[in-house]
């Protein structure tokens, strides 16, 4: 190879581009893979140098070099990828000169190293390409397809926080394309990052609206609606998860989702027990099962009465994860709808946490509007208020239409509420059964 390079230096000038692109075509037509990655180094150091070959020459003949091995002249995956980076280590110096050549040569790296499943390697490789430039910008279009597939890369690897600075680029260039893939590609890249973020409820709604998009896969749809759902039990609990909530169990397709059983007993209010926690816990993600910390004001809060200590008290002072915030929230929401009032040891051994840490957790949802009631801390006890906002939420009658309410005077304010709790019970089971009836799932009997 030095040989026929120290041969073509010294021809004239017109004859050199032909000459080194024959050289080109020559060496990247061999069959002896093992000899082409030091030949080529060879060559392209020779001709990245202006004193030798010019610099129109030497762009020429890089670029045709360039574009052979992308379109597939060296078919060995390993024998590509050592030829790429030595190429880019050797043009690096130049590249006010070859930066076109030198991003060509980035974009191939990344698509090799994405094949070898290298997310953050790729990620970083296209991190380096040079999108802005004096001599040559590229479109806004291209720039957002580049952004949004180092956004995939990079959650790949759930490298979250890196993704969303390059998500927050992507965004602003958001209607530069009307490309249906790299837009479904945006729309899943911001569920995941707000998932990522702990913004479930968020992350929850734009699952649940990518779930239902035609073009995607039938079994990946079915795994997005599954996240879904799972954002969905993670949320804060209150009147927006309930709409989350209703929205999902009304949706047939999760009937089929091994999350259905969670999901159904938050969307009804009902108590969640451990046993049924521990298995979806299973299904979670890492940063799904992230440890929490608790905040010192709350730990103050939450220091153990010694007048609240029996053998069965649990000492815990808050939730440690995610998920045991979550089920923790839902079940302090689920018993507002069975009692009228608690104690803080009974909400304590509920939640398996301390009193006091049972009574700051039932404090702050009521602070921020997830929970109605009040608490008297003279006699420690939390007294629920009954919220049409929550009705309202998640429809009357499991969503099968309005239930008409009749009161009457009984004197007494808590025998009424306990009336009125047992005949809306009783017409929203008959709703039930005369929708089921007009559906033709049942039969009257003989």
């Amino acid at each position: 190879m030095e040989t026929r390079l120290a041969h073509l230096a010294t021809l004239a000038q017109k004859d050199k581009t032909p000459a080194y692109l024959a050289l080109v075509a020559e060496t990247l037509a061999r069959t002896d893979t093992a000899s082409l990655p030091p030949d080529l180094h060879v060559l392209i150091d020779a001709v990245a140098n202006p004193d030798i070959v010019g610099l129109v020459t030497g762009r020429q003949v890089i670029s045709e070099l360039v574009k052979n091995i992308g379109a597939g002249a060296v078919t060995d995956h390993a024998t590509r990828k050592r030829i790429v980076e030595d190429a880019l280590a050797t043009l690096q110096p130049r590249i006010a000169s070859y930066e076109e050549q030198i991003n060509s040569l980035r974009f191939q790296l990344a698509d090799l190293l994405e094949a070898e499943e290298e997310w953050s390697e790729a990620a970083r490789v296209l991190m380096s390409v040079s999108l802005d430039s004096g001599s040559r910008s590229l479109p806004d279009e291209e720039k957002f397809r580049v952004y949004v597939r180092i956004v995939r890369l990079l959650l790949e690897d759930e490298d979250s926080v890196q993704a969303e600075t390059y998500y927050n680029r992507a965004a602003s260039l958001s209607n530069s394309t009307t490309h249906k893939e790299i837009q479904l590609q945006f729309k899943l890249c911001q569920a995941r990052i707000s998932d990522y973020a702990r913004k479930f409820l968020e992350a929850a709604m734009r699952y649940h609206e990518l779930s239902w998009v035609a073009d995607i896969d039938e079994e990946e749809r079915k795994v997005i609606l599954s996240h879904a759902v799972t954002c969905a039990v993670l949320a804060p609990a209150g009147p927006n998860r309930s709409r989350v909530l209703a929205s999902l169990y009304r949706d047939e397709r999760c009937s089929e989702l091994p999350t259905y059983n969670i999901l159904s007993k938050m969307f009804l209010d009902r108590i969640l027990r451990p046993a049924e926690v521990k298995s979806f816990e299973e299904s979670l993600r890492p940063h799904q099962l992230a440890k929490i910390s608790i905040s010192s004001n709350d730990r103050l809060a939450s220091v153990v009465d010694q007048d609240d200590l029996v053998d069965s008290t649990s000492t815990r002072k808050g939730p440690s994860t995610v998920l045991d915030r979550a089920v923790m929230e839902h079940n302090v929401l689920a018993s507002s709808k069975i009692y009228n009032n608690i104690s803080f040891p009974g909400l304590g051994a509920l939640l398996d946490l301390a009193p006091s840490a049972a009574e700051t957790m039932a404090r702050k949802m009521i602070e921020q509007g997830r929970l109605k009631g009040f608490i008297d801390q003279v006699d420690k006890l939390i007294w629920f208020e009954g919220g049409k906002e929550e009705d309202d939420a998640q429809g009357k009658a499991g969503g099968l239409g309005d239930v008409e309410q009749t009161s009457e005077a009984t004197g007494a304010p808590f025998t009424k509420r306990w009336d009125m709790q047992i005949r809306t019970t009783a017409a929203n089971v008959e709703a039930i059964v005369q929708h089921l009836a007009i559906q033709g799932l049942i039969q009257s009997p003989a």
